[in-house]
């Protein structure tokens, strides 16, 4: 295959396209996702989130992944949603800690008009703090997208979670139109679109190259990618499913980068269980974005000294807020 940097960016990538992508010999697919990755991205800057479940358990979808589905007995208690000075208390403690954007999610499957008007107050106060937002609160009508946005709220996170083939064997309680409806409303609103996936589901390798093909097909590419390897939890359907290879995932991370050049393509859960070794490959390969802080909604996530740690040990630093993040310099003006 060709290679290709800064060529325009596709929204026409067929399953078969991107799985040949995935059968290339390893070393040939992270020289091609790193040579475009260094194209768009300095490529030892980070984008650094931290992730506040808001409002926690009790969700009445059944997503056979998540320790938060009311279906599923994982002994996560439901919790209401946390009063607005704890949520700014822990901005900014995230910002004091090198976060640049505080995202929230809170477990419903669509929220109410009198629950969209709290997290709107939230969104307003993280701002404050000079962070960007992030919001998961499940389905949105366009409505109340463009309610968030004239709050100012600077992302959505709504994931695919697999391919459209794979979907049913994980989630009964909400169809794929649901999701990409949402994600129509989120991106016609002009709130910035962050919608990634979860590998380790017992999909096949293809079923990962058909939900980066419905990333990258998306009118326009979502500005995260967040990749999540499952994390098992007892009690959820999924526990005991064979672990992913690792370097599958890396393959996955690769696949990402060169299907959506420009999007940040973000390691989120199951980073706690990867080794340094896996991360390091990931962030070759094209990741440039993780979640920062010592647990991810309810499932644990490294801690803050062992990231700063590692980006020591790699040369990588942080996204600073206010930076571009987008191309890199040099691109820019190429």
């Amino acid at each position: 295959m060709p290679e290709h940097t800064h060529a325009a960016l596709r929204h026409d990538w067929t399953v078969d396209e991107l799985a040949a992508l995935f059968e290339l010999p390893f070393n040939d697919l992270l020289f091609r996702a790193h040579t475009i990755h260094r194209a768009n991205f300095d490529p030892n800057t980070v984008q650094v989130s931290t992730l506040l479940s808001i409002k926690t358990g009790a969700c009445p979808e059944d997503c056979g992944y998540c320790p938060q589905s009311a279906h599923h007995d994982t002994n996560v208690e439901k919790e209401r949603l946390l009063p607005l000075d704890e949520v700014i208390a822990a901005a900014r403690n995230a910002r004091a800690h090198g976060a640049s954007r505080f995202c929230m999610g809170a477990a419903w499957r669509q929220p109410t008009d009198r629950q969209l008007d709290e997290v709107i107050e939230m969104v307003r106060a993280v701002k404050t703090e000079g962070l960007e937002t992030c919001m998961t609160l499940g389905m949105l009508t366009a409505e109340q997208a463009e309610r968030l946005k004239s709050a100012g709220l600077d992302y959505y996170n709504h994931n695919l979670d697999s391919s459209p083939e794979f979907y049913g064997n994980i989630i009964s309680t909400r169809t794929y139109q649901d999701r990409l409806d949402t994600l129509a409303h989120v991106r016609d609103a002009g709130i910035n679109v962050c919608s990634g996936g979860i590998v380790g589901l017992g999909e096949s390798r293809r079923d990962r190259a058909a939900l980066l093909g419905q990333l990258a097909n998306l009118p326009k590419h979502p500005e995260s990618v967040p990749i999540n390897n499952l994390v098992q939890v007892e009690g959820t359907p999924l526990a005991g499913t064979p672990k992913l290879d690792p370097l599958e995932f890396v393959r996955t991370i690769a696949v990402a980068r060169i299907a959506m050049p420009e999007s940040f393509v973000r390691l989120s859960a199951g980073r706690g269980e990867m080794t340094d070794e896996l991360q390091a490959l990931c962030f070759f390969a094209g990741a440039n974005s993780i979640f920062y802080g010592d647990k991810l909604l309810t499932t644990p996530n490294p801690s803050e000294n062992h990231d700063r740690e590692l980006f020591v040990r790699l040369g990588l630093k942080p996204l600073e807020n206010g930076e571009p993040g987008g191309a890199c310099e040099r691109c820019a003006t190429a």
